[in-house]
Order: C-alpha cells, then sequence, then structure tokens
C-alpha cells in the first residue's frame, strides 16, 4: 500500500484577495528564499548541513521554515529508521515549479544590482 499525499493547505490569507500577495507572503519570510535556493542548487540536506550553510540562522528559526514549507508542501522531509533517525529535507515538485519561475526575478535582480553598480 502507497503512502497518499497530503493535499497542500491554501496559500496564506491577502487582505486584498490576490492570489500574487498571498504566494509572496508565503516566501519572503526572512531565510525563506534563501533555504530554497539553497536545497534547489545544492540537493537534498540534513538540518544540521542547512544550519552551517545558512549561516547565522537559529535552529528555532530553520525549523519554523522547514515545517512552513513543508506544511506547504514546499519541502519534503524524510526519515531513515536509523538510531537516531536520519531526516533529509529536499524541494518538492511545486517548489521546483516556483524556482523556475524565480529563475528570471534573480536574472533581473542581478542585472538591477550591476546597473546600480554602475551609476556609483
Amino acid at each position: 500500500m502507497g503512502v497518499v499525499a497530503s493535499k497542500p493547505i491554501p496559500l496564506p490569507e491577502s487582505p486584498i484577495g490576490c492570489p500574487v500577495d498571498s504566494l509572496l507572503r508565503l516566501i519572503t519570510g526572512q531565510w525563506t528564499l534563501y533555504l530554497m535556493w539553497r536545497l534547489h542548487h545544492e540537493g537534498p540536506k540534513r538540518f544540521g548541513q542547512l544550519k552551517r550553510d545558512l549561516g547565522g540562522i537559529s535552529a528555532k528559526v530553520l525549523t519554523e521554515r522547514l515545517r512552513m514549507l513543508e506544511e506547504y508542501d514546499l519541502v519534503q522531509r524524510d526519515v531513515k529508521p536509523t538510531r537516531p533517525p536520519e531526516v533529509t529535507y529536499t524541494l518538492t515538485q511545486r517548489a521546483r515549479e516556483l524556482l523556475e519561475i524565480m529563475s528570471p526575478l534573480y536574472q533581473l535582480a542581478c542585472k538591477w544590482a550591476k546597473e546600480a553598480e554602475w551609476d556609483r
């Protein structure tokens, strides 16, 4: 018998009723995009690896971000039944879909950053 995937919970409520605003509220929390970016570019990671790689994030905040991303079906938490249990975090298909559209935004941000340097 296979594992039944749960349906992702709805996006956070937008006070203006805009789905883009809802999505941005989800991903713009402190550390959230950077955490997703690291998992996207570096692959699955364990909690300790993420904490070291992110540098400066507390264990409490990292735990909160990972749980929130898991709740919205953006991160999958895989547990191997070893002693102690080995927990690995990976991006879901839903997160990869989101990051595909974030790539052009990243390119635009880099372009604007370079332009700002030229203006100095």
